[in-house]
């Protein structure tokens, strides 16, 4: 094992806004996925941009420093700018590029960035702290192998995500048909009242929290990489110590809606209901938890209602939002403006979108087998095991 900082440097390479050329490649926060499944980016126009910036390659690897828990760590394959919120990574000679950049993702590499992140609101990795991360460092041609192997099992997952995201955009269409795209056609049918009338929302744990001596046990906590748009993923199950009266405050019941305080722009309102799927869960404080208390009010329809467009626009509205991350908290949530349609509608709605989620399921197993899949290989990879 040797320091990352032994095998890469991270390039600061700053450009002052009028040296920024009209059509650049500028990738924010916004533009890498979490987990790094994809990549985007802007074109800048004139005068667009305020501030420094860094330049990058495509030898680099870029590594988002702020909330480092969301893993947003991706390779382009063009140059550009980047925030500075953003790390340009350069891999030496001595290491594959593709080899550091799954070694960079691994689960525990990321927990390990989020640990020793500072700040309360906005955490951010110090350049220096990242390269001190250990990285086995085998022969180059073995470094390869294993980055070949890894690139094959992450197209597999892409390949079943995409599955799902085009089933799901079909039940989009069928919410627009049934309730319409703009906020006067959801609103027909009642006044929007605040979403704390009609459910109880709450936060949920805190690690490293004081528990000062008290009897604890190990518990499952879902964390902000298990909550996705109207999905779970469960491939990678993280467990905590609580309290038992913690367990009982923060646990999870059937049909609560999970949705994230915070991560790209475009994902405010992303959630999914909570079916069960463990015999006992909670979850951790980054993760709010919606439990209707009205029966004027489907849950299905909710997680719908507050993904829509309509919920969108609220949620960029009302957001607090720094260097392309936005995020939330309870009370914004709470005030949430909840239009109610007749139950008839809502269940012919539920109807048709439990339909769709019968092949979901289906494509949902696919991928939590890929996805499991690819993290065995990523931990056998890495332990000299492949």
């Amino acid at each position: 094992m040797v320091p990352l900082g032994e095998v890469a440097s991270i390039e600061r390479q700053s450009i002052s806004p009028d040296a920024i050329v009209t059509g650049t490649r500028y990738v924010g926060l916004e533009h890498i996925e979490s987990g790094g499944a994809s990549l985007s980016f802007g074109e800048v126009a004139n005068g667009e941009l305020a501030s420094n910036k860094f330049r990058f390659s495509p030898n680099h690897i870029l590594f988002g420093k702020l909330r480092p828990y969301l893993a947003k760590i991706a390779a382009p394959d063009f140059e550009g700018i980047c925030s500075t919120d953003i790390l340009p990574i350069l891999p030496t000679d001595r290491i594959d590029k593709r080899f550091l950049l799954h070694f960079l993702r691994l689960n525990r590499n990321v927990d390990w960035a989020a640990s020793r992140a500072t700040g309360v609101n906005l955490p951010r990795l110090s350049p220096n702290e990242l390269l001190c991360l250990e990285i086995p460092l085998p022969p180059l041609p073995e470094q390869r192998r294993i980055a070949a192997i890894l690139d094959k099992a992450d197209a597999l997952r892409r390949k079943r995500k995409r599955a799902i995201e085009l089933l799901d955009s079909l039940t989009q269409s069928i919410f627009l048909e049934m309730f319409g795209k703009k906020p006067e056609q959801l609103s027909r049918w009642s006044k929007p009242i605040p979403l704390s009338e009609v459910a109880d929302i709450g936060s949920g744990i805190t690690k490293g929290r004081k528990l000062n001596g008290s009897a604890t046990r190990e518990v499952p906590y879902l964390a902000v990489v298990n909550v996705q748009d109207r999905r779970l993923d469960l491939s990678t199950v993280k467990y905590i110590e609580a309290t038992e009266g913690e367990i009982e405050r923060y646990r999870l019941q059937p049909n609560d809606l999970l949705l994230t305080e915070g991560g790209d722009p475009d994902k405010l309102g992303r959630g999914t209901l909570w079916a069960g799927e463990l015999a006992e869960a909670i979850h951790q404080n980054h993760i709010f938890r919606v439990r209707t208390t009205s029966n004027r009010l489907l849950p299905l329809f909710l997680n719908w209602l507050v993904g829509s467009g309509y919920g969108k626009k609220y949620f960029l509205r009302v957001a607090k939002q720094t260097t392309g991350i936005a995020s939330i908290n309870k009370t914004q949530l709470s005030a949430f403006p909840t239009v109610i349609p007749p139950m008839d509608l809502q269940q012919k709605f539920v109807i048709a979108a439990e339909g769709a989620a019968g092949r979901m399921k289906q494509l949902l197993v696919a991928e939590t087998h890929a996805n499991a899949l690819f993290s065995s290989l990523q931990s056998r990879a890495f332990s000299g095991q492949l």
